[in-house]
């Protein structure tokens, strides 16, 4: 089994190479180079021709009754790294901000305890990328990867949490992350001389009657007791003071705890944008884009077991935390399959995607020797 040391050497290295989305290929090549090392007898490694970046490697269980998925995300951020640490990252303008260096460091850990001691059931290791952006998750499910024996009857993932003492295990009941969805408006106009508006169709006045109008989505549309966000952060309208803008552009972002919320948001979104249209008689385009970035709904019955064995467990110091508003693309794959993800602390001053995001890497070992226990404890349960 790897030591702390080692996983620490290896979290290290991840550390200086970052790459962006779909780019990964210098981390791919290292994670399969490590794992070449481990004891092949029980592993079967693959490559996916349809996303070469991603690596899959399933663990053959000793009498399999199910196949339990563990995914960890591989990509990293365009930030500028500002830790001043030796190992700070060595491409310039990509860190790890999001601290996925974590991430995969915990499941080599996993997978290199696993791969001395044959589980009982099957364990399908899920090295994904694209989480950040370009939605790799979905994209693997979509390009069929999740097939045949590749095929998870569940699956469990983590995401490191800063604010949490190292090692720490938090999750809860219900949604741990928010849905995603990218709002775009554009409103279509006809531009014209200050003085002679009637001659117009001023988009500006358009665009600050609809911003007015979202703003009741939730506070009227939504059950109070659910939480749900709107922002519209960036307009762009108009090239000059004295002239009427035939044309007025809004950006925004919805976030939902469940798929069944942002879908009713996009509803509204949708509702207000066509009467806009007709109120002002002009165009209102509305583009929402959400992609893999659904609501990380944790599956009630594997979660409760999972959070009875963290509570119950010494070694263990479990933390029943709250939903969070940031997006997290294992929601796409949890619509499709049955499982829970859950927090690993990390105890850091900065936040997640800050350039002096720093880890406490004494948080490594405790989530390795954590999700060591509860995959042995699920196997018996």
């Amino acid at each position: 089994m790897l030591t702390e040391e080692e996983l620490i050497h290896i979290r290290r290295h991840l550390h200086q190479i970052p790459e962006l989305a779909l780019q990964e290929v210098e981390t791919h090549q290292y994670l399969a180079d490590t794992i070449a090392n481990f004891n092949h007898e029980f592993l079967e490694v693959r490559t996916p021709e349809e996303l070469p970046t991603a690596l899959m490697v399933l663990v053959h269980g000793q009498h399999p009754q199910r196949t339990i998925g563990y995914r960890t995300d591989i990509d990293a951020l365009p930030v500028e790294e500002q830790t001043g640490l030796p190992y700070s990252s060595t491409h310039s303008g990509v860190m790890h901000a999001c601290g996925h260096d974590i991430h995969m460091t915990v499941a080599l850990g996993v997978l290199n305890y696993f791969s001395e001691h044959q589980p009982q059931d099957n364990l399908l290791f899920f090295f994904q990328p694209a989480e950040e952006s370009e939605n790799g998750g979905k994209r693997a499910y979509e390009l069929g990867l999740f097939k045949g024996k590749w095929c998870p009857d569940e699956f469990y993932g983590l995401h490191d949490n800063p604010d949490l003492p190292a090692g720490a295990i938090g999750c809860r009941m219900g949604t741990l992350f928010a849905g995603t969805t990218e709002v775009n408006i554009d409103l279509n106009g006809k531009g014209g001389h200050a003085a002679y508006p009637q001659d117009a169709n001023d988009t500006v006045v358009a665009a600050a009657a609809l911003i007015l109008q979202v703003q009741t989505v939730i506070s009227r549309s939504i059950d109070p007791i659910q939480s749900g966000v709107i922002t519209l952060g960036k307009i762009d309208g108009g090239t000059i003071r004295n002239v009427i803008a035939g044309h007025t552009r809004i950006e925004g972002t919805i976030r939902g705890l469940t798929q069944t919320m942002i879908e009713t948001i996009d509803q509204r979104l949708k509702d207000l944008c066509e009467g806009i249209g007709r109120s002002f008689n002009m165009d209102v385009e509305l583009e929402l884009n959400q992609g893999g970035y659904w609501p990380v709904e944790n599956n009630p019955e594997l979660t409760k077991r999972f959070i009875q064995y963290m509570k119950t467990t010494s070694a263990v110091n479990f933390i029943e935390t709250e939903p969070a508003m940031t997006g997290e693309d294992f929601g796409y794959l949890l619509a499709k399959f049955p499982g829970t993800m859950f927090w690993l602390g990390v105890e850091d001053n900065s936040q997640l995607h800050s350039a002096t995001l720093t880890p406490n890497e004494a948080a490594i070992k405790r989530g390795v020797d954590a999700i060591i226990g509860f995959l042995e404890y699920r196997m018996q349960n």
